[in-house]
């Protein structure tokens, strides 16, 4: 027994031992599948994901195929309901038109549709040829649509705000129809599938046809017909292979590269399109060799140019197309069908022609005498009217931007605002007789008359516009800070600043010029700038473009309520007191050219800012002395006071605000002027009382009197004088910078 229970006791366990041995090993196994399922480096698949997985592929290919049959149908309803436009309904609706503030009237309109629909069959071949070569050389190929073209077209009209087209010529001819939609992505498209339409649905001739009908050419030019006669006084079946050449070769941008305009970049052009017709066998190289650039005709701006509105629409046309950030081109102003309104008040605008243009009344100004107008909004930059001409066809060089005069005194504002800033009171007295000398400009300069002022302070030789105490004041600003100064307020004409000079406005300028600077002062040291053009719209009333209404704060608003305070004076009892009669605060100055030659006024409300300059124009171009009767009266003042006095109306009374002088009495240094040293009493003073067509000299009797408006500090009361700005025994200026109508710079005009 005992042997058995030992046998039994030795084979046990070795049973045991293999039976461990396979649960382990299974233990082992589930334990490896468990890891393998945690650990994608493990050894197996994992359990349960290839279903998940075939889930997840299935909804994406059913997405897919969804996106697919929508893409398609929307393709397939776009492209029954695309209408295949005519060349003659399509030319209808490409007409630009400009409006008053009221957006409903309108002052004129851009390229009135000067086109003629022609059989392309009478065509020469070559003119066909020309375009193909230069506009698209695949055109006879392809079909209608460059799919990188509108790919990078559309990337950069939404990204970048360009308006580019598409690279066919049966793009450009879709695009033309949707301009100004086709920066959106339904817009390119609507031009794909229409370029598709019709390249599948007519045949290559008939798109050309179509394309040289409809594509603007320039001056005012829609169509290879209209093209001919424009440029070449011929109809288009008679031009020339090198005429064919230069249109082609100018389509992308005619009115800048018109040869009138541009006429190295046309011919570049004209040279560009003979070598590739001469590489697509269109010409021989014989005839390309022999071809010349062709001679053009002058163009004579169309009649809706005509009149007075002339100028306002060049203006637009200039505010929305110069320059390298200009929201529009030249070229999209005349085939965009836009709706462009204007800050224009008509009421304002006739206001200023009545008052302004020698054709109105009984006024008989000499036929050499030139006038410019500007009324704008200080606050916000807003043009309001103008006159800049009366008739823009016979006077093309426009008498607000263009035309330029010796702006004579009104340079003293920016001299007594540098004199606020360098912190000397107004109290201060300086020595106003005449003449005197001074060393920064080596010469003897006088007052108007040769009036001697005595010792007043700086109030009363604003008032009187005082010559020699304003060289004193300059020589301690420094000429360099006046234009500074000048060019702050937003002048951007050259100004002298290497002579005392400077403060007695011996540099030319324009009417728009000296008013964006005045804007400044008027508008408490915030600059606003000055623009024509509120928005701008498509034919479907959607904004392409607001103007963008905004003022930089670069004065110190304190200092220039003081300056403004000095500037009413002005029109108190100084060399404006004809404004008076406005009865309400007027802040302000004027200016006389040296010699004479021009007399301005600027003045202003808080609200409306002025401007009248008023300027001599001999038949050469050369400045000639305003007469008499115009210059001992201001007529400059007289033309500022009636129109204020019926554009201002019954409008609310405006005050300045107040001001307070902190400055010190002989400036920082004690040094300027003489101190608080009064004004002589037994000087002599002298005050125009400016009446129309009247000249009366007489004794100062407002000495002391306050001002309306902000009022007047202690020590103002001083007489009035003449205001001219001319210096006596210098020979200084002569007749420097007097006004600039020359017949150079109207030749440069168009």
């Amino acid at each position: 027994m005992a042997n058995q229970t030992r046998s039994v006791s030795s084979t046990s366990p070795t049973r045991r031992t293999r039976s461990e041995a396979r649960g382990n090993r299974n233990r082992a196994d589930r334990l490896t599948s468990r890891h393998a399922d945690r650990n994608p480096r493990g050894g197996g698949p994992r359990r349960g994901r290839p279903h998940k997985s075939h889930r997840v592929l299935k909804w994406i290919l059913a997405l897919l195929g969804l996106v697919l049959v929508a893409g398609a149908a929307t393709f397939a309803y776009l492209y029954l309901t695309t209408e295949i436009i005519p060349p003659e309904k399509q030319a209808l609706a490409q007409k630009t038109t400009v409006y008053y503030a009221d957006g409903t009237t309108p002052i004129g309109t851009y390229a009135n549709q000067n086109r003629e629909i022609i059989d392309c069959a009478v065509l020469p071949k070559y003119v066909g040829n020309a375009v193909v070569a230069s506009e698209n050389r695949t055109f006879y190929k392809d079909n209608g649509i460059d799919l990188k073209g509108i790919s990078r077209a559309l990337f950069n009209n939404v990204t970048k705000g360009t308006r580019q087209g598409g690279s066919t010529i049966t793009q450009q001819y879709a695009e033309r129809y949707y301009l100004g939609e086709t920066t959106s992505y339904k817009g390119k498209l609507r031009e794909a599938i229409l370029s598709l339409k019709i390249s599948r649905t007519e045949d290559k001739d008939t798109v050309l046809c179509n394309y040289l009908n409809t594509i603007y050419f320039g001056r005012g030019a829609y169509g290879i017909q209209a093209a001919a006669q424009n440029y070449f006084g011929k109809d288009a079946k008679d031009l020339t292979m090198p005429e064919s050449a230069m249109l082609a070769g100018i389509i992308p941008a005619p009115a800048s590269w018109d040869p009138a305009v541009n006429p190295k970049q046309a011919e570049s052009r004209f040279r560009r399109v003979l070598a590739i017709m001469e590489e697509d066998h269109y010409i021989s190289h014989q005839d390309r060799a022999s071809a010349q650039m062709p001679q053009t005709i002058k163009y004579m701006p169309q009649n809706v140019y005509q009149g007075p509105n002339g100028y306002l629409l060049r203006m637009v046309r200039n505010e929305l197309s110069s320059g390298k950030k200009a929201p529009f081109t030249a070229d999209d102003l005349d085939t965009g069908g836009y709706r462009i309104i204007t800050t224009i008040q008509k009421d304002k605008q006739d206001l200023m022609f009545q008052v302004a243009s020698p054709s109105t009344g009984n006024k008989h100004l000499p036929p050499t005498l030139q006038i410019g107008g500007l009324s704008v909004d200080p606050k916000t930059g807003a043009i309001i009217s103008l006159y800049a001409g009366d008739d823009y066809l016979t006077h093309q060089l426009n008498n607000v931007d263009q035309a330029t005069f010796q702006v004579g005194s009104t340079m003293k504002a920016y001299t007594l605002l540098g004199a606020i800033q360098d912190g000397v009171s107004l109290n201060t007295v300086f020595n106003g007789n005449s003449p005197r000398t001074f060393s920064s400009v080596g010469k003897s300069v006088a007052n108007a008359g040769n009036v001697s002022y005595g010792y007043i302070n700086l109030y009363s030789a604003f008032a009187n516009s005082v010559n020699t105490v304003f060289m004193d004041l300059g020589e301690h600003v420094t000429s360099h800070k006046i234009a500074q100064v000048a060019h702050t307020a937003g002048i951007t004409g050259k100004i002298d600043d290497t002579t005392t000079f400077d403060t007695l406005g011996v540099d030319a300028l324009s009417v728009y010029d000296v008013t964006q600077g005045y804007a400044t002062l008027a508008n408490g040291g915030q600059r606003p700038k000055l623009h024509l053009v509120a928005q701008v719209k498509d034919t479907k009333d959607q904004e392409l473009y607001t103007a963008a209404i905004q003022s930089d704060q670069v004065f110190n608003a304190d200092q220039v309520a003081l300056l403004q305070k000095a500037m009413t004076t002005t029109v108190q009892r100084g060399t404006a007191s004809y404004a008076r009669s406005l009865g309400r605060p007027i802040a302000g100055k004027t200016g006389t050219a040296n010699d004479q030659t021009a007399i301005s006024f600027i003045g202003f409300t808080p609200s409306l800012l002025t401007t009248f300059a008023v300027w001599n124009q001999g038949q050469d171009g050369g400045a000639l002395k305003v007469p008499d009767r115009y210059h001992d009266d201001f007529y400059a003042v007289q033309l500022f006071t009636q129109y204020m006095k019926s554009a201002l109306g019954n409008s609310p009374v405006e005050r300045f605000p107040d001001a307070e002088d902190h400055g010190k009495i002989g400036g920082p240094e004690g040094n300027w002027g003489t101190g608080s040293r009064q004004r002589s009493p037994s000087t002599r003073n002298r005050e125009y009382s400016y009446a129309p067509q009247q000249r009366s000299q007489r004794q100062n009797s407002e000495q002391g009197q306050s001002g309306s408006g902000s009022g007047s500090g202690s020590g103002e009361g001083a007489g009035g004088g003449s205001e001219n700005d001319s210096g006596s025994d210098t020979g200084e200026g002569g007749n420097e910078g007097s006004t600039q109508g020359n017949s150079g710079a109207e030749s440069s005009q168009q």
